[in-house]
């Protein structure tokens, strides 16, 4: 082998100069040509997902409960991403009576999460009401007021009812009335003024 490159050396040295120049030219091209036929192939872009998984990944599947005015009360899968309006339509849909209002239809389900569909003249809790947030025991639900009902409570402002909607809307709403000390602006000395004045 190392003979036959050498005989071949020796003539390629024996040519012209336009001639070796040619061969070079030939040899340089073809190396370059098999680079390129022989390297992977790069994948194309967005080939891969944002967030850095595959494209066919599966998507997350979220399990929620919804109970109340719906046809088929229990447990509802979804894939993430899904809104409220998914769960009630996966548990078969509002029953007539069901009041949709007194939910955030637009609200992001969370994995675990209760979804309770009142009828009218109840809260999200099944309880009778005399209207809006206020039940009729005269405390205020935190989470069905609106910002006006949650105004009449001793010490609770326009700024102050804006945090505790902003905090229910992000939460999925409260789960315990101690929950309202998680709010900013209302310690400890404020909740203890509205913990016989409000309910979940």
């Amino acid at each position: 082998m190392l003979e036959r490159i050498s005989d071949f050396l020796d003539r390629l040295s024996a040519l012209p100069y336009w001639q070796s120049a040619i061969i070079a030219v030939a040899v340089l091209a073809a190396a370059v040509g098999a680079f390129f036929l022989l390297r992977p192939a790069p994948r194309p872009v967005g080939e891969f997902c944002a967030s850095g998984e595959e494209p066919g990944a599966a998507p997350r599947v979220l399990t929620v409960h919804v109970a109340g005015a719906v046809a088929r009360p229990g447990v509802v899968r979804l894939e993430e991403g899904a809104r409220v309006m998914d769960a009630v339509e996966g548990a078969g849909g509002p029953l007539p009576e069901a009041d949709l209002d007194a939910l955030n239809l637009a609200q992001a389900v969370q994995d675990g999460q209760k979804i309770t569909v009142p009828r009218r003249g109840e809260d999200g809790a099944g309880n009778a009401t005399q209207g809006g947030g206020s039940k009729a025991s005269g405390k205020v639900n935190i989470n069905t007021a609106d910002a006006a009902e949650l105004e009449r409570l001793p010490g609770i402002g326009p700024t102050l009812a804006e945090r505790i909607l902003a905090y229910r809307e992000r939460n999925g709403g409260f789960k315990s009335i101690e929950e309202l000390k998680k709010v900013s602006g209302i310690g400890d000395k404020k909740f203890g003024e509205l913990r016989d004045l409000v309910e979940i």
